[in-house]
């Protein structure tokens, strides 16, 4: 039997393969993924030419079609289409895994819904790649896509995922990253960070420590390049004596529910532990703010 006859054989028609591709080095593909892009009839990917690439490397021959975010919607029925006429499909992003901040979870969604079935492939995934790098803590993390682009707006997103706990997990554009980190120093201060760039390629760098300390060494750059994973431990001391700010929160809480007010309870805060009166306010407003956050988002659904 040839190769290329297992191949096929290991392919079941009508399936959409889920396939994730390398994240720099291009070595970092898995055997079963590789088959599977020989043998499907069609991969759907982001960018044809960059997929191009990556399949002419291992002499690969597919028919392609883009699929990404300003044509997602004009391309979901034709690829559907094609799955339900019985046609094997692979499903490939820029790098990593697909359907993890880009056109690909619309494909997936789509497809199940239809009762259609959907096989995902092991492979790499910046993520995990740069979680296990940092250091940082990994037995519970949360991964929370694109920061939002403005200082008030990032804060408040990092506030209401970091309630979650853990470490967060983020991408970051580098032409935003010197902005995220001064709006992170200003904020959290003492916090740790990691900074992974260029995962799995010549150029691979980690950078570790506060937002302020990324910043400078930052500072002799004249540009920041490559694609960017940014990591925020778990804010488990709030600087507040040793006292851990879930206890400060919930202190907090029960202070505004009983009717006392902001500046009031945060100057108590203030005074009974060692956190700086403009921490205990920014803590209070948060502490304040998320129960009507919470009940608009109900509201909305």
């Amino acid at each position: 039997m040839t190769a290329r006859r297992r191949e096929l054989q290991a392919i079941v028609r009508g399936v959409l393969y889920v396939c994730p591709t390398p994240i720099g080095n291009l070595a970092d593909i898995t055997l079963r993924v590789l088959e599977t892009l020989r043998a499907v009839d069609l991969v759907a990917c982001e960018d044809t030419r960059r997929t191009g690439k990556l399949l002419a490397h291992y002499g690969i021959e597919a028919r392609m079609l883009s699929f990404f975010e300003h044509n997602e919607l004009r391309r979901l029925e034709q690829i559907l289409g094609e799955l339900e006429v019985g046609a094997a499909v692979a499903l490939v992003s820029d790098a990593g895994m697909p359907g993890l901040s880009d056109p690909g979870y619309t494909l997936v969604r789509a497809a199940l819904d239809r009762g259609l079935a959907v096989t995902v492939l092991p492979g790499a995934s910046a993520i995990t790649t740069a979680l296990v790098a940092s250091g940082l803590p990994s037995d519970r993390f949360t991964f929370i896509g694109y920061l939002p682009r403005t200082a008030g707006r990032l804060t408040a997103f990092v506030e209401e995922a970091g309630t979650a706990g853990g470490t967060l997990v983020a991408f970051e554009s580098p032409r935003r990253l010197r902005r995220t980190l001064a709006a992170l120093a200003e904020r959290w201060p003492n916090r740790e960070l990691a900074v992974a760039r260029e995962l799995t390629k010549l150029h691979e760098e980690l950078l570790r420590g506060s937002a302020g300390q990324l910043l400078e060494l930052l500072a002799g750059r004249e540009e920041v390049r490559g694609e960017i994973v940014l990591l925020l431990a778990p804010e488990e001391e709030s600087g507040a004596g040793g006292v851990e700010e879930r206890e400060v929160r919930t202190a907090l809480a029960a202070m505004l529910d009983g009717g006392m007010g902001v500046k009031e309870a945060s100057r108590l805060v203030a005074s009974l532990t060692q956190m700086s009166a403009r921490e205990a306010y920014r803590l209070a407003v948060a502490v304040r703010e998320k129960p009507a956050r919470r009940m608009d988002q109900e509201n909305q659904d």
